[in-house]
C-alpha cells in the first residue's frame, strides 16, 4: 500500500475523529437498549429485550410515535408544496426583491426553536382573540408550525437542485412548445428530483423530532414523541428510552439509505 504523507495522515486522522464523534453517540444508545438493569449501569449485568416490548406497551409512546408520524407526513407534505415552487420561482425567475423573499423563507431556521415555539403560540392566541379561530392546540396548528420547521429544509435543498441543474433542457422543452406545467412535470421535476426527495426526508426529520414547537401547541390528551421522551426521562432513568431512540434510528437510517439507493441523495447536495 502506498505510504500516507504527514498531512494526509493527519487529514485522516481528523475525519475518523468526527466520523467517531457523531457515531458513537448512537452506538452506545444502541447499546444500553439492550441492558437488563433496572436503572442504566455500566457495565450491564446482562442483556434483554423487553425494554422494547415495554416502550411499545406504554400508551405515551405508542400515541406519540403515531401523532408524530401524522404531523410529519402532513407537514412534509405542505412544506413540499410551498416550498418547491417557491425554489423554481426564485431559481428560475428573477424578480425584486427575490432575496429578501428567500431570506423569509429560511428565515425559521434562523431563530431558536424554544423562541419560535413561544411566539408562535402567542400569535396563535392573539388570532384566536380577533377572529375566534382556535388554532393552538390543535392538530391543524401544529401542522402549521412544523411546516414551518419543515419549509427551509425544502427551500434549501430544492435551490441547491437548481441551481446546479442544467436550465437548456427546459429552455429547449419551452421552444420545442411545451407549456410551463408540462415543462416543470416532464423536465425539471425529473431533473431535479433527488433534491425533493432529500428535502422531504430532511423536512419529515425536522418535523418528527422537533420539541420546542410541540411543547407549546399540543392539545390537551395529546403528545408526540419528543415530548413523551422527554417526560418519562423526568420521572425514570432506565433503558426504555434507549429501547424508544434505537427503534427511531433504524428507522430514520432505513429510509436514508434506501432514498439514496434509488435517487442517490449525495446528487442534491
Amino acid at each position: 500500500m502506498p505510504r500516507l504523507s504527514p498531512g494526509r495522515l493527519l487529514f485522516v486522522l481528523l475525519v475518523a475523529c468526527v466520523f467517531a464523534f457523531v457515531v458513537l453517540p448512537l452506538v452506545v444508545i444502541v447499546w444500553a437498549s439492550f441492558f437488563a438493569d433496572k436503572i442504566l449501569t455500566f457495565p450491564p449485568s446482562g442483556y434483554t429485550l423487553s425494554w422494547f416490548t415495554r416502550a411499545w406497551s406504554l400508551s405515551e409512546f405508542s400515541s406519540g410515535f403515531v401523532m408524530s408520524l401524522e404531523v410529519g407526513v402532513m407537514a412534509t407534505l405542505c412544506s413540499l408544496l410551498l416550498g418547491v415552487p417557491a425554489a423554481l420561482a426564485i431559481e428560475r425567475f428573477p424578480f425584486p426583491g427575490r432575496e429578501t423573499v428567500r431570506q423569509v423563507l429560511l428565515s425559521p431556521m434562523y431563530v431558536p426553536a424554544i423562541v419560535a415555539g413561544a411566539a408562535v403560540y402567542v400569535y396563535y392566541i392573539q388570532l384566536e382573540i380577533f377572529s375566534e379561530v382556535q388554532f393552538a392546540a390543535t392538530l391543524p396548528g401544529l401542522v402549521i408550525a412544523h411546516t414551518m420547521v419543515a419549509l427551509p429544509w425544502t427551500m434549501r435543498l430544492v435551490c441547491a437542485s437548481l441551481v446546479t441543474a442544467n436550465a437548456a433542457s427546459e429552455e429547449a422543452a419551452r421552444s420545442l412548445g411545451a407549456t410551463p406545467l408540462q415543462t416543470f412535470f416532464l423536465v425539471t421535476l425529473p431533473i431535479i428530483r433527488p433534491g425533493v426527495i432529500a428535502a422531504a426526508m430532511f423536512s419529515f426529520i425536522a418535523s418528527f423530532s422537533d420539541l420546542e414547537k410541540s411543547l407549546f401547541l399540543v392539545g390537551p390528551g395529546k403528545t408526540t414523541l419528543p415530548i413523551a421522551i422527554v417526560t418519562y426521562l423526568e420521572w425514570n432513568l432506565d433503558s426504555t428510552i434507549a429501547a424508544v431512540a434505537t427503534v427511531q434510528i433504524f428507522v430514520i437510517g432505513a429510509a436514508l439509505l434506501l432514498s439514496d439507493r434509488y435517487v442517490k441523495l449525495g446528487k442534491a447536495f
